[in-house]
């Protein structure tokens, strides 16, 4: 190889500062470097791909497309070639004797505003190329152009203040790019940290990467292809590479859009929810690439938190960039690919629902705590959230968990709300006393069997127009059912009688109780409590008393049935002995505490029931 025509040059007044700025400022990771370097090369294989459709006499016509990396870990260098479309000398000069091609003044004026324009500094400046000089002493460019008549040049500098442009005959068509590893990144002259990389960030460039004549890069970038030419089996396994899994995933989304933004998207959902196996919170499962190369793995962006437990890959080539790649620079446009990837996985969700509801169950019942999740944090998706969550209710069947559409179905025309009640359990809600006006009236009732739940619906406030309502709630008007209950009894309590009770009661009570009401819901109980603030159900109550020690309940009201024998026993009681019936009406409300849930300390409602019991028995 010799070598003429050779000239050294200067670079541009600031270049030393630009040239601080990008090593030593952009990047947060110095390995990014590689990556830099293959996506420019991958750019040049891309042209030249491109060129040899349109152009007739090409230099090097019949050179594979493919990037080779070789490494001399005695000498510690790293050498990254490609067979692109190269470059001449002049453009040589033009792409790398200045970092700004329009000029330092107006890369300053960029990089300052890059945050509020529309513009990739990266491709528009180059400024990945000087990547390599924060692992580098020394870069050598050599390059020779397709054009059939151009000469091999060479590009040298150490990053200093100039560099020299020689003549270099005897090269191949494309681009060579050799380092000489600086003392302290000796360890990127190592196959395996080679390979790590190209793995994390490159993995899916279009082109073969070579180490040693063997490709690192094996894998398809699956969300680039047509779905018309990819089996079921190819899904499993590209979700069981980018994902570290070894079963399959109970579904995919694979869509790609032109507008409002161009993106190629591929998201799985997976078996399991890692969470509720004890391994902490999940982080994110999706990565941002642009043209199928790295940009955010595992990004916070682009999925909101409450779909963490998703996995795949977003592509989308509009993604303005700041000059590192490493940080999104438009915060509106991340929000809009968020928007519309979150209402397209939504949108899916709901079509399985539909059509595959067995496999819709599986999610629900794996993931469904997350989408409660969202439906409490992201008003942006909540009326979409609302119709994929599921729950049992008294008319399904045990196990059986329909949608809150289902419920509206099954309203009677006079039913205005939507009513939920929340226990432990299925059996628990059905044997306290709550139900019974509901049952009464035939009216169904939503059970809540999870904590999260009544925050949810708190949140949510209504679906599909209908107000979604406690059933504990002291406010309740229920429509009545044409049928009459022959069961309803008719001895209750005197007026005069009741009115005179319930004062007692109230005083009987103190500040335990807000007040004391005749109940209009109830049939086989004694009595319930309710609450008088609609803002706080009784399993709200419970949730925040358990995370907060310093948390004081709000005061309640009980609802008294005036035709229980236990209610009118009591009215009768408190005329021969007002002390015992004291205590029988402080039994009453602890027992209606404990099937609201809200029964903190027993000890004294224990103490009180044997009292009671030893009166029983004399």
């Amino acid at each position: 190889m010799t070598t003429v025509k050779s000239e050294t040059k200067e670079f541009q007044a600031e270049v030393k500062q630009l040239l601080d700025i990008v090593i030593h400022s952009l990047y947060t990771e110095k390995e990014i470097f590689l990556r830099e370097l293959i996506s420019n090369s991958a750019d040049a294989l891309e042209k030249m791909r491109h060129e040899q459709l349109t152009a007739e006499d090409i230099f090097d016509k019949d050179a594979p497309l493919q990037i080779s990396i070789s490494f001399d870990e005695e000498a510690k260098t790293l050498t990254i070639t490609d067979s692109g479309i190269g470059m001449t000398r002049d453009e040589m000069e033009r792409n790398l004797g200045t970092i700004a091609h329009s000029g330092s003044k107006k890369f300053f004026t960029e990089l300052a505003e890059n945050a509020r324009k529309d513009v990739n500094l990266i491709g528009q400046f180059g400024v990945g190329f000087y990547a390599a000089f924060m692992v580098a002493n020394k870069v050598t460019v050599q390059s020779r152009s397709a054009q059939p008549d151009a000469e091999g040049c060479e590009w040298i500098s150490e990053g200093a203040g100039n560099y020299t442009l020689s003549q270099c005959d005897g090269l191949h068509r494309g681009t060579k790019i050799i380092l000489e590893l600086s003392e302290d990144n000796h360890e990127f002259a190592s196959e395996f940290e080679i390979k790590r990389i190209i793995k994390q960030y490159s993995n899916f460039v279009s082109f073969p990467i070579n180490i040693g004549g063997e490709a690192v890069n094996t894998v398809d970038a699956l969300w680039a292809k047509s779905k018309s030419d990819i089996k079921d089996e190819d899904y499993t396994e590209f979700y069981k590479f980018i994902s570290n899994a070894m079963d399959e995933p109970l579904t995919h989304l694979h869509f790609a859009a032109d507008a409002p933004l161009a993106i190629k998207s591929l998201l799985f959902i997976p078996k399991d929810n890692f969470e509720t196996l004890g391994f902490g919170r999940m982080d994110p499962g999706v990565s941002l690439y642009c043209r199928k190369v790295l940009i955010e793995q595992d990004s916070p962006n682009i999925l909101p938190e409450w779909l963490r437990f998703v996995k795949g890959i977003v592509d989308s080539e509009d993604l303005p960039l700041n000059i590192s790649r490493q940080s999104l620079q438009d915060n509106a446009l991340v929000a809009k690919l968020s928007k519309i990837i979150t209402s397209r996985l939504l949108k899916h969700l709901g079509k399985l629902a539909t059509k595959d509801p067995e496999t819709y169950a599986t999610i629900w019942k794996t993931f469904g705590i997350f989408l409660k999740e969202g439906a409490t944090s992201d008003y942006m998706h909540r009326d979409a959230i609302a119709k994929l969550l599921r729950f049992e209710s008294s008319k399904s069947e045990p196990g059986q968990q329909i949608p809150l559409a289902e419920y509206v179905e099954r309203m009677g025309e006079e039913q205005k709300e939507i009513y939920y009640i929340n226990g432990p359990s299925r059996k628990a809600i059905e044997s306290g006393p709550y139900l019974e006006a509901f049952k009464k009236n035939d009216i169904e009732v939503i059970y809540t069997m999870e904590p999260i739940d009544d925050f949810v619906f708190s949140h949510m406030g209504e679906f599909d127009g209908k107000k979604l309502v406690s059933a504990d709630r002291a406010d309740i008007k229920l429509p009545e059912s044409d049928e009459k209950e022959d069961s309803q009894p008719e001895d209750k309590l005197d007026s005069a009688v009741a009115d005179t009770l319930i004062k007692w009661m109230k005083d009987s009570l103190g500040d335990k109780v807000k007040e004391v009401i005749a109940s209009n819901r109830l049939v086989g109980s004694p009595a319930i409590i309710v609450n008088p603030d609609s803002m706080f159900t009784s399993s709200m109550e419970r949730i925040m008393s358990a995370t907060n020690q310093d948390h004081q309940a709000s005061v309640k009201n009980l609802e008294i049935n005036i035709s229980h024998p236990l209610i009118k026993g009591l009215a009768d009681m408190r005329t021969r002995d007002a002390d015992f019936a004291k205590a029988v009406a402080e039994q009453i409300y602890d027992n209606a505490l404990i099937q609201a849930g809200l029964m903190v300390e027993p000890r004294n409602m224990v103490d009180r029931s044997y009292e009671i019991l030893a009166r029983a028995l004399k």
